[in-house]
């Protein structure tokens, strides 16, 4: 079984080509769970699968997270799967990648920088305070795509210097808050200067803080957007993994279309040899 790990960002996945391996879909939250183990693996945020498209797509993507359960959607994922469907001569410098959560197109800037079209907001609440043990936290609601990938956007005064320990508390117990039905990936978030944010998010179905996420990034930037506090043109976005830049266009009181620009990196390519794999993991 061939694979390439990337990250985007410090984003980081491992890439099956199902058009090659030609496995059952349910063998993949198997091969994940056990693929993504850091320690005992080889380790990554997710696992991702190329496979045939069902629709218009050149291809299709499949996203599970390191816990085994399916994303809807990835959008560093999916910038660096549209760079190995590039490299692998699936699709050319301007491609349709269908995913859970609706079609995603992507364009190649250059060798290691690809830009996608991040699925267009489905729902979005500004103005959306979350209780918890006593205090109220600020937050905004916002899911990408049918079915929605779900975010909270939340802003958080000195979050570079914030500890650890706490802001992870804090997040996993966001993310498990009854307010939010399907959970939510966790984007804490604080402006540095004019289109400019440092942004940390905790992430659903990881369980913990990544080194960036680029849906996260699109819903940090989609809602400072309608809140008139960023212009939505070439927004930076600093992570603890690189920086991301976001684009969403203003129609009235919606984001009408949403963008991710950031750069992809191919770490290693090469062959599963994980003896913890049984035959049952793979058939």
């Amino acid at each position: 079984m061939q694979f390439w790990k990337m990250n985007g960002a410090g984003n980081d996945f491992l890439v099956l080509n199902n058009l090659e391996e030609k496995l059952p879909e349910e063998a993949f939250p198997a091969l994940a769970r056990t693929l993504c183990e850091r320690r005992l693996s080889i380790g990554a945020d997710g696992l991702m699968v190329v496979d045939a498209p069902r629709a218009d797509g050149d291809y299709r993507m499949l996203f599970y997270n390191s816990d085994g359960s399916a994303g809807e959607m990835c959008g560093n994922g999916a910038r660096c799967i549209c760079r190995y469907g590039y490299e692998k001569g699936l699709a050319g410098e301007v491609q349709r990648v269908e995913t859970a959560a609706g079609l995603v197109t992507g364009w190649r800037i250059d060798r290691r920088q690809y830009r996608i079209r991040l699925n267009d907001p489905s729902e979005v609440r500004l103005e959306y305070p979350v209780e918890l043990e006593g205090t109220v936290w600020p937050c905004s609601y916002v899911e990408l795509g049918n079915p929605g990938l779900p975010h909270a956007v939340v802003p958080y005064p000195g979050l570079r210097e914030a500890d650890g320990d706490e802001l992870r508390e804090l997040g996993r117990k966001l993310r498990w808050h009854p307010a939010f039905p399907k959970g939510a990936n966790v984007n804490f978030c604080e402006l540095t200067g004019p289109d400019q944010l440092y942004e940390r998010t905790f992430e659903r179905g990881v369980e913990d803080f990544t080194y960036a996420c680029g849906t996260g990034t699109g819903s940090v930037v989609a809602v400072l957007t309608l809140l008139g506090k960023v212009s939505g043109k070439g927004v930076r976005a600093e992570m603890r993994g690189g920086v991301l830049t976001a684009d969403a266009e203003r129609d009235g009181d919606r984001i009408a279309n949403l963008y991710l620009t950031g750069p992809t990196n191919i770490v290693c390519k090469g062959q599963v040899t994980d003896e913890e794999l049984t035959r049952q993991d793979c058939v």
